[in-house]
């Protein structure tokens, strides 16, 4: 069987699996819905060839159960510092450790649940001419205070299928603009923390994103979730704000050393 054969057959079924859990689990009984912000910034930093490394700050806003204000309430903060291996063109693996300071997400439960994370990732490209598909698996350690103060380890696991193209160019540069859409579903472990259920939620994501340089890029998008909860349904809309600088700190340090060596130079 050729390489394109096996890739479009990985292809559909994703998309099958995908619309099989959308279709069964769009769902019945009670279901509140909230409206959120999330908000990221992220630092990368190119190593070498095959190694980078990451820092994603983020919060997050959410609307209540008494206002249908996204900035309401600021539910949760978070600090991730990644590890990049590229290990082919097409292979992507990683790993991080984060900390989110969960204050009151509606989908644990009006309480402080703070948590550490821990992540290993491995994300598969298609580059094509005029777009990019990729699919990515996450598996993710979640230990995590649940409402009687008690620690519990929450196993997850989440699978994406992502598509970007360029509006304006063939492929991303400075100046382009480039949509993106994304569907991934999270499975998990149950405990009290975060609910029974083993299917965890389904996440979809459309939106644009603009380079301003080869070095900072904008993203915006939306996103829906459905999250099947033990006592009540959860539906998600959200807006999603990322901002991402490659490289950043390691070229202030190289501009700041090179106006110290002028200066040298002229004393």
């Amino acid at each position: 069987m050729s390489s394109k054969s096996t890739h479009n057959i990985l292809f559909f079924k994703i998309c099958s699996l995908f619309v099989v859990f959308i279709t069964t689990n769009l769902s019945f009984g009670q279901t509140t819905t909230y409206g959120q912000s999330w908000n990221e910034v992220q630092f990368n930093r190119t190593i070498n060839e095959k190694w980078s490394t990451e820092l994603n700050i983020g919060n997050s806003f959410s609307s209540t159960a008494t206002s249908s204000n996204i900035f309401q309430q600021n539910t949760q903060n978070s600090f991730r510092v990644w590890a990049h291996y590229y290990l082919t063109p097409r292979w992507k693996l990683s790993s991080f450790i984060a900390y989110y300071d969960n204050k009151d997400v509606p989908e644990i439960g009006q309480f402080k649940s703070p948590e550490w994370r821990y992540s290993l990732q491995g994300i598969y490209y298609l580059h094509k001419t005029g777009y990019t598909l990729s699919t990515r698996m996450r598996l993710e350690l979640r230990h995590m205070r649940n409402g009687d103060d008690d620690y519990e380890n929450v196993l997850r696991y989440r699978q994406q299928i992502k598509y970007i193209q360029p509006i304006n160019s063939k492929v991303l540069r400075e100046g382009v603009i480039y949509a993106i859409a994304s569907d991934e579903l999270f499975f998990k472990s149950g405990t009290k923390v975060t609910g029974l259920s083993f299917f965890d939620r389904n996440r979809l994501n459309v939106g644009a994103g603009y380079l301003f340089s080869d070095d900072i890029q904008v993203e915006l998008t939306y996103a829906n979730e459905y999250l099947p909860r033990d006592e009540e349904n959860q539906i998600v809309n959200a807006a999603a704000l990322t901002i991402t600088f490659n490289n950043l700190f390691k070229k202030i340090g190289k501009k700041l050393l090179h106006q110290d060596h002028t200066s040298n130079k002229e004393d």
